[in-house]
């Protein structure tokens, strides 16, 4: 566990938006979204303390996204409310129910947070490559890893990169600056085309993260750390839609860390040493939050209580 004394809360950095959900065509309902979003009310759900910085409008948009984030138990830090507008993600839906987005966005931060200094900081998606706030969310990083651990997610939106070098650029800059660095097997091969998942995950593990993990889809999951490499198969669930199933495996690995001691800046040793047990059991949690998202509509993460049954109920079964 952390030690006495030790900050107990988690700040996340990054978007806010409405999500839009259509399937043939038809909008089929309005869920809010966000990356960043989902990981804080990921980890708030699973008991956490969270605080989220984000850009969004004080408008009925806005207004929606922090009473989402207040029922979920998520501090929106002060300053958060003040964009011209709330952005908005249009989702169109396939036949297996992944989604494809078109955005409308403005990502700005200013000044740094009035939060105490917390256990880990998380940031990742379009929070990391869009201008001008790319900028302010690297360097808060910075400001916070002599406390924090450090987690990023990619978390690639293609769309809404004009620079796809510089895009590039910042994300190996991130991942240099991180402890924790989760991906999709997608992302991966939008970073780096020309080698494999396996190949990019190694070089991002020699930058400088004690664990990088990479999600599959239904080919599992695998995570490498300094003692190995660990692979955990998908559980087998009725598909609903993919949205935030990523997020929901970012909240349920940097929980399963939590748990047995390994976040904030005096256990990053020990991070780097975790065992390849302990890492496959930290990615076997985060994969059951997964598999609980997908099988739910939108970007509904799962609650402690959710989880624990779902755990039980597996190993009974």
């Amino acid at each position: 566990m952390t030690e006495p004394g030790s900050p107990q809360r988690a700040l996340v950095i990054g978007e806010a938006l409405i999500d839009i959900v259509e399937r043939d065509g038809h909008i089929t309902g309005e869920y809010v979204g966000g990356s960043p979003l989902n990981v804080a009310v990921g980890l708030a759900r699973l008991g956490r303390g969270v605080d989220f910085l984000t850009h969004i409008g004080d408008d009925p948009h806005g207004r929606r996204i922090a009473d989402h984030v207040k029922h979920s138990g998520v501090q929106l830090v002060s300053g958060s409310m003040n964009a011209q507008r709330t952005p908005t993600a249009r989702a169109s839906l396939d036949a297996d129910g992944s989604a494809q987005y078109v955005f409308d966005i403005e990502w700005q931060l200013t000044g740094t947070p009035e939060v105490t200094p917390p256990l880990v900081a998380h940031t990742g998606s379009i929070a990391a490559v869009l201008e001008p706030g790319c900028r302010a969310a690297a360097a808060l990083l910075d400001t916070y890893h002599p406390a924090a651990t450090v987690t990023f997610d990619p978390n690639v939106r293609a769309v809404l990169v004009d620079d796809d070098d510089g895009a590039r650029g910042r994300i190996d800059r991130l991942v240099e600056r991180s402890d924790v660095v989760k991906a999709s097997d997608e992302d991966m091969r939008w970073i780096d085309p020309d080698r494999s998942p396996e190949q990019l995950a190694q070089t991002w593990l020699g930058l400088g993260p004690s664990i990088v993990a990479v999600t599959m889809g239904d080919r599992g999951a695998f995570a490498l750390c300094a003692a190995g490499a660990v692979h955990v198969p998908a559980l087998q669930v009725d598909v609903v839609d993919t949205v935030g199933a990523g997020d929901a495996f970012m909240s349920g690995l940097i929980d399963a860390l939590w748990s047995v001691g390994l976040l904030g800046a005096q256990r990053r040793r020990d991070l780097a040493r975790i065992s390849t047990e302990s890492l496959t059991g930290a990615v076997q949690t985060a994969a059951l939050s997964s598999a609980l998202t997908v099988a739910r509509a939108g970007a509904d993460l799962p609650d402690r209580e959710t989880r624990d049954a779902a755990r039980q109920s597996a190993i009974l079964g």
